[in-house]
C-alpha cells in the first residue's frame, strides 16, 4: 500500500451532500414604493418549504453603497460593506430579484455587485425578475454578462412576473400561483444542483480561475 495515498485518505474529510445550500436572496431595487419586497416574500415562502435550502436576505435598501468605487474605501463604505459582505461570502448560491429600469437593472444592484468580487466566484446565481410587458427579462440578460465576468455561474431557468402588480393581491399573495410556483421549483432545483456541485468541487480543488 502506498503510504502517501493512505495518509491522504485518512485526513480527507467526507463530502457532505445532505447539508442544505445556503442561498442569499438579493433585493435589487431600493426605490421608494418598490415592489421588490412583495416578490421577495413570495420567493422566500417557497424556499422555506424546501429542506435543501436555507435562506438569508440582502436588501439594497439597507446597504447604501456609493456608485463611485474607490481603491481606499472610506469608513462609511467599509461599514456598509460589512452589512452584506459576510452574508455574500458565506453563501453557496444567490437569487437576484430585479426590476427593469430603462431596459436594464437598478444602479443599487450594480453597486452591490461591483463592490464585491470574491464573494461571487464559482457560485451559482438565479434570477427572479418583474416589470411591465417584458417582465424584467432584459435586465436579467444583462446581469448574466455581469456575473460571467465575476466567474459566477448563472442558472438557465428564471422566474419572470409580467405586469407584476396586477398578479398579487393586497396581502402579497399571487392570484394564480400554479404557474409561478412550478417555475420557481424548476429554477430552485437547478440552483441546488449547481450549488451542491460547485461546493463539492471546491472542497476537493479550490477554484483558481
Amino acid at each position: 500500500m502506498n503510504s502517501t495515498n493512505s495518509a491522504a485518505s485518512a485526513t480527507d474529510a467526507p463530502i457532505r451532500t445532505d447539508v442544505p445550500i445556503r442561498v442569499v436572496v438579493i433585493i435589487g431595487s431600493n426605490r421608494e414604493g418598490r415592489f421588490g419586497p412583495v416578490v421577495a416574500d413570495w420567493l422566500l415562502s417557497r424556499i422555506r418549504e424546501r429542506g435543501d435550502l436555507v435562506a438569508d436576505v440582502v436588501d439594497t435598501a439597507d446597504v447604501r453603497l456609493p456608485t463611485a468605487l474607490s481603491y481606499s474605501p472610506s469608513a462609511e463604505v467599509t461599514a456598509e460593506l460589512a452589512k452584506a459582505g459576510p452574508k455574500l461570502a458565506d453563501a453557496d448560491a444567490f437569487v437576484v430579484l430585479t426590476p427593469e429600469y430603462n431596459h436594464s437593472f437598478p444602479a443599487s444592484l450594480k453597486s452591490l455587485i461591483d463592490w464585491h468580487y470574491s464573494e461571487w466566484r464559482a457560485k451559482p446565481v438565479a434570477f427572479v425578475s418583474y416589470g411591465g410587458l417584458s417582465g424584467g427579462l432584459r435586465a436579467v440578460e444583462q446581469l448574466r454578462q455581469v456575473f460571467a465576468e465575476l466567474h459566477a455561474v448563472t442558472v438557465r431557468d428564471t422566474v419572470s412576473f409580467h405586469n407584476a402588480g396586477a398578479h398579487f393581491d393586497d396581502e402579497g399573495r399571487h392570484k394564480d400561483p400554479s404557474a409561478p410556483d412550478a417555475a420557481a421549483k424548476g429554477m430552485l432545483d437547478q440552483l441546488v444542483w449547481w450549488g451542491r456541485t460547485l461546493r463539492e468541487a471546491k472542497a476537493v480543488r479550490p477554484y483558481a480561475g
